[in-house]
């Protein structure tokens, strides 16, 4: 019996289309179909988890004969399958974005706590409350961004599930959440115009910056909520670490250039912003950590406007290399 007539019948058991399976190992439609013809075979990390998928040995899987296996009802996946997420791609992106969102918000928070404490001129502990923050902060990103990462290992390609009435509904709701965000920062300068010389400026710049904290975490939690359905996306992302020959065997031959195109640009792009992006984090800090320390009321209230700078630059630098191909 062929490994052909095995993948078929097992599929069958399961009640699993090929673009179930395929986003199950992390490979195109394609691929699986050619597997099924016979014009292509699996790499051996994708017949080992072909194996742990169908409960099977590899020998099984290959040399015997499975097509006497029963149909697995308990097992089976439901017929709309894809719109519920076989691989819990949009839960795992909904605990990525609440995650990233809470740190980035608590970072701020740092230096709120500092601002707040030198108005109190408990001047000792201003840089204790900082780094407590940033601390937290970095508790609730590195393990996300760790995470997220081996997501992507795990699944380097995914079909895209979301329908057009979700996609309206998330737009909608993106909208509201980016607007309240927006808004909330706009409160945040108002609020700082409204208190300049009326309390203490330590005090007034980490009320500011309490405000701008919660603005930036609704603001970096309703991208990356939204930016997960971009799934698209999502796959040039994953597929970035890859060789050209893995994107290859993981698209199919004839997607392959584009693909490919689209992967060397992004990757332009992502070692261009990481370059501004650390540039700006080289003023910052050093910034943020000078005005905590000697007590300047304006750049405790704007340390952040390197990171902004050089978010801007990295905009106008993936418009530059997108309009160069």
């Amino acid at each position: 019996m062929s490994f052909r007539d095995n993948l078929q019948h097992l599929r069958a058991t399961r009640n699993m289309t090929q673009e179930q399976l395929a986003m199950l190992l992390g490979v195109s439609r394609q691929s699986v179909t050619k597997w099924e013809a016979e014009r292509a075979y699996p790499e051996m990390d994708k017949l080992l988890k072909l194996c742990q998928i169908f409960d099977c040995t590899l020998d099984e899987l290959v040399q015997g004969d499975l097509t006497v296996r029963a149909p697995e009802p308990d097992l089976a996946v439901p017929a709309d399958a894809l719109a519920e997420d076989v691989i819990g791609y949009d839960e795992h992106h909904r605990s990525f974005a609440l995650r990233i969102a809470v740190g980035v918000a608590c970072c701020i928070l740092g230096a709120a706590s500092a601002a707040v404490l030198d108005g109190w001129y408990i001047e000792a502990f201003s840089v204790t409350g900082l780094f407590f923050f940033v601390g937290i902060g970095l508790v609730f990103i590195i393990p996300a961004m760790i995470e997220h990462s081996a997501f992507q290992k795990a699944h380097p390609y995914v079909a895209d599930f979301y329908g057009d009435k979700q996609r309206l509904s998330e737009k909608r709701v993106y909208g509201y959440r980016l607007a309240a965000g927006i808004c909330t920062i706009f409160v945040a300068v108002a609020v700082a115009a409204f208190l300049d010389g009326r309390i203490e400026e330590g005090l007034a710049g980490g009320l500011t910056l309490l405000l701008i904290a919660l603005g930036v975490g609704l603001i970096v939690y309703a991208s990356l909520i939204e930016d997960r359905l971009d799934v698209e996306g999502y796959n040039l992302d994953a597929l970035e670490d890859l060789s050209e020959e893995e994107i290859a065997s993981i698209v199919g031959e004839d997607r392959a250039p584009q693909v490919l195109a689209k992967v060397r640009r992004s990757r332009r792009e992502g070692a261009a912003c990481g370059i501004i992006m650390l540039l700006a984090t080289v003023v910052a800090l050093p910034l943020m950590f000078w005005a905590t320390s000697y007590g300047d009321p304006f750049w405790i209230r704007y340390f952040w406007l390197p990171w902004m700078v050089g978010g801007l630059l990295c905009a106008v630098a993936c418009i530059w290399i997108g309009q160069r191909g």
